[in-house]
């Protein structure tokens, strides 16, 4: 969705991450307003071939530069940048970051007027470990083996991390002069969106994960549709319409599972619709809709 209001209109941002969590955050920068170089090596961003697709969207508007940052020549034009930019946004881990003279204190002593956000994976202080999405889905149990994720969780959630540091340290610096700089743990970022999960509510048979028959998957005449009736109102209100007779007696959903059988899982989905209903079919995503 754009963003109207542009609030971060003049704001310049030099963007040394790659892959997708970095990319993401700055998409989201630029369309709030903001100027944005994206620093490649030689070799190019790896989500280009892997996602070509997703990549040009993720890059939109703004300007893509390949500088070979450990030649003299590359970090003589990144700093050219950097002498003009109000955000620095970076995905290496700090030793790194360090080998190319690119920290923050290497930095700040610099360009005291630029801020910084560092996207790194585990928290300080074990920035240094490797890891990635899959990874830390691991280590938070989010993996059914052997299924693989659905989508990068944690790389997504970092990303809206990352753009919530942005944003805070640019008004800071509006605020007082002062920049700053932020890390922006990927893991972290994952960990905290673990919450209903470790509350219970989405963990095996709980309220959220198949412990409310109207807060559900059902298998439909041919396919899935899944309902979201949370709320007293949308309950009653499916009551009503479905003449469910079982809802007083016990647990509904023997008498859901028979009636969503009876129609097609669109049919469904306009159904609620039209009934101001929370029940859409459940889409499978075919090769051709992969970008």
């Amino acid at each position: 969705m754009p963003h109207p209001m542009k609030c971060l209109q003049d704001t310049k941002i030099v963007s040394l991450a790659l892959n997708a969590p970095g990319p993401a955050a700055a998409m989201r920068l630029v369309r709030m307003g903001a100027e944005c170089i994206k620093i490649e090596p030689p070799s190019g961003d790896l989500l280009k071939s892997a996602a070509p697709a997703w990549y040009a969207e993720l890059i939109e508007n703004q300007k893509v530069v390949s500088l070979d940052l450990k030649t003299a020549v590359g970090r003589e034009q990144l700093h050219h940048f950097l002498s003009h930019a109000n955000l620095l946004l970076t995905s290496f881990r700090p030793s790194a970051l360090q080998r190319l003279g690119v920290d923050w204190e290497t930095l700040h002593a610099k360009y005291p007027r630029l801020c910084m956000v560092s996207i790194i994976g585990y928290p300080v202080p074990e920035q240094e470990v490797p890891g990635h999405d899959l990874t830390y889905q691991a280590k938070l149990g989010l993996l059914q083996p052997p299924e693989m994720p659905v989508t990068l969780h944690a790389d997504m959630a970092g990303a809206e991390r990352c753009v919530s540091a942005a944003l805070e340290l640019l008004l800071h610096f509006a605020r007082t002069g002062e920049a700053g700089h932020m890390y922006v743990s990927l893991y972290q970022a994952l960990q905290d969106f673990t919450g209903p999960l470790t509350a219970g509510l989405t963990a095996p048979g709980g309220m959220l994960r198949g412990g409310f028959a109207f807060y559900s998957i059902y298998e439909a005449a041919d396919g899935w549709i899944a309902m979201g009736a949370l709320e007293p109102v949308f309950v009653k209100k499916l009551v009503a319409e479905l003449q469910l007779a079982s809802l007083l007696r016990d647990d509904p959903r023997k008498e859901l599972e028979q009636i969503f059988r009876t129609r097609k899982a669109a049919e469904w989905e306009q159904w609620a619709r039209d009934r101001d209903l929370p029940i859409v079919e459940i889409k499978n995503l075919t090769t051709d809709e992969h970008r």
